[in-house]
């Protein structure tokens, strides 16, 4: 089975001012990226604005980050939307370009037909049955108003190809009791930073981090000190990334992520409309709340 460990910044999307994909933006993101220890990335997903991008567009983004990532990443790609058949066909797309996962989220468009058990295990399995590479559940209700039932990820990590989730709900008690219900060998990665260093111990493998776009460093770090057992270490840190991690992605999300990447040294701009940049108030919280937290 593929091993998913470490941390996985999920790549922001770089737009031009007008709105249209910035490819020598995103080849700055990714070049810089591949000299910290990052086990891989994923491309296409929330924070990609992956909800903004035509089905060509994920098609090219799956193509520039397969050429400018590192040899050794792992490259998972954010295929999952409301249908099956297309959610196969960007999957089995991006297998093509070296893709060894996709991460697919809960479909949520028909909650009073979806939100249920069977409907949710029929999703996944008819994906993953049809998927050239393995799958990840990706559970974030705060955004799709589906929170996928434990039952379900139980039933579903009986499937040989699906192989983990990636738990961004924030709900410790909720990731523990998929920790300790899954079938063995079935992967928990946490997609929540503020809480990373205690999901670890918990028995999450890694982390799916939006936050890692703006800081790797610091998240690396904490799963370093994991790794090497020095809590007091992963407890600092997780303690010095709490507010700003809490800011860039409970708070003001990806146009807060977004300048917090122009802060160090990356690439940011803006989001797509209809997600605006953050105004002068907001740029001066960001601020001091990444003073001391490096890119």
């Amino acid at each position: 089975m593929l091993k998913l460990t470490g941390i996985y910044p999920p790549i922001a999307t770089p737009f031009t001012p007008d709105g249209e994909i910035y490819p020598v933006k995103l080849k700055h993101n990714i070049e810089k990226l591949n000299g910290v220890n990052l086990t891989g990335y994923v491309v296409c997903g929330s924070t990609g604005e992956s909800v903004m991008l035509t089905p060509e567009e994920k098609h090219g983004l799956f193509a520039a980050a397969a050429q400018h990532a590192k040899p050794g990443k792992q490259l998972l790609c954010g295929t999952g939307v409301e249908s099956v058949r297309e959610t196969v066909a960007l999957t089995n797309r991006a297998a093509e370009m070296g893709y060894v996962a996709a991460m697919v989220r809960t479909p949520h468009y028909y909650k009073n037909l979806l939100d249920n058990v069977d409907a949710q295990a029929t999703y996944f399995r008819a994906v993953a049955d049809q998927a050239k590479i393995p799958v990840m559940i990706y559970n974030w209700p705060q955004a799709t108003g589906v929170d996928i039932a434990v039952e379900a990820v139980v039933r579903l990590s009986e499937h040989p190809n699906v192989i983990a989730i990636k738990e961004s709900s924030g709900n410790l008690d909720k990731l523990k009791t998929l920790i300790a219900s899954v079938k063995p060998g079935f992967q928990v990665l946490s997609g929540n930073a503020p809480t990373l260093f205690t999901a670890l111990r918990a028995g999450a493998t890694g982390g799916v981090l939006a936050f890692a776009n703006a800081a790797p460093y610091a998240c690396v770090t904490i799963w370093e000190a994991f790794r090497m057992r020095e809590e007091e270490a992963g407890l600092d840190w997780q303690q010095r990334i709490r507010t700003p991690a809490t800011l860039v992605t409970v708070k003001y999300g990806i146009p807060g992520l977004k300048y917090a990447m122009d802060l160090n040294g990356y690439y940011g701009g803006s989001p797509r409309l209809p997600l605006v940049p953050v105004g002068p108030a907001v740029r001066k919280e960001i601020e001091a709340a990444f003073d001391g937290i490096r890119g």
